[in-house]
């Protein structure tokens, strides 16, 4: 049913996303969101002010239907007349891993210096003469 063949006070009951769908589907065109919002309102016969004051609810409405796409340039559109256009990487390259190649580079240029006058780490035997160890019995009986 075209848009002009249907009552006004059936297109009063209709909501903006029904009469911009009607609109978008018989013009077979893209248009920008105010030319669109504008041609629904002269179906409803609404007001400038009216226009002024409903175009944000309008545009929640196409930004949340999912009969409608937002095109380049502020232009929608029917969703149903463009198709999504995937874009599929090339696997087929060998993954390079940047860091990979410093890491390498790290390790053969790692030059290992030992402080020769730095104090031994091992223990002497003095330092322990005075260590008692204590069994479990021998707490008991302090």
């Amino acid at each position: 049913m075209k848009l002009k063949d249907i009552p006004k006070e059936e297109l009063e009951l209709m909501g903006y996303d029904d009469i911009a769908y009607m609109i978008l589907d018989e013009s077979k065109k893209k248009m920008k969101i105010t030319d669109l919002f504008h041609k629904v309102c002269d179906v409803l016969g609404l007001t400038e002010q009216d226009f002024e004051n409903h175009i944000a609810d309008f545009f929640e409405i196409l930004t949340t239907d999912k009969k409608f796409i937002m095109l380049e340039n502020g232009y929608w559109d029917l969703k149903t007349r463009h198709s999504e256009k995937l874009v599929i990487e090339d696997d087929d390259e060998e993954f390079e891993d940047p860091t990979y190649d410093d890491v390498e580079e790290e390790e053969e240029n790692d030059d290992v210096f030992y402080d020769e006058d730095a104090d031994d780490d091992t223990t002497d035997d003095d330092d322990l003469k005075d260590l008692v160890i204590i069994d479990d019995e021998d707490e008991d009986n302090m």
